[in-house]
């Protein structure tokens, strides 16, 4: 298993993979444009060819990222990939200087295992709430915010 920057030809695997979990509403939709859109956040894990995981790191300001669209393919899950997606995220914004990271979930147990803790969604800042617009779930959401302090001993 290999986890790399998303390529553009691993669009529609990456969208096949996040709306596989939307359709169920275990995550927000993302169109394929979208994912074009801002194909540079994403990773992807990779085995034998063929895109089995990915997530996304955004930049939110200069203290703050987001962990989003993390998602491994369903006859694929226990076997390291979604720890290591997050492990190659926070890597990388590590090496931006960024010195926190969160995810909203509804896998809190997961991201605590990988060193997240759970946070209250209020004290994240407002701009975080920006992909609840468009999300059908807004006035009753029942993800979960964990985060992760990012230091040079982690």
């Amino acid at each position: 298993m290999d986890v790399r920057n998303a390529k553009i030809s691993d669009a529609k695997a990456i969208s096949a993979l996040i709306n596989c979990y939307a359709e169920h509403d275990k995550m927000l939709f993302r169109s394929l444009a979208e994912i074009y859109e801002n194909l540079q956040m994403f990773l992807v894990a990779e085995e034998d060819g063929a895109v089995v995981g990915c997530c996304a790191l955004e930049i939110i300001w200069s203290d703050l990222a987001e962990i989003k669209s993390l998602a491994v393919a369903p006859g694929q899950k226990g076997k390291g990939l979604g720890r290591a997606l997050v492990a190659a995220a926070v890597e990388q914004a590590r090496q931006l200087g960024v010195p926190r990271v969160f995810a909203l979930t509804l896998e809190p147990r997961f991201f605590e295992r990988v060193g997240f803790a759970v946070v209250k969604k209020e004290d994240l800042p407002m701009k975080v709430w920006s992909d609840c617009a468009r999300c059908p779930k807004q006035q009753e959401c029942d993800e979960i915010a964990v985060a992760k302090p990012l230091t040079d001993a982690d």
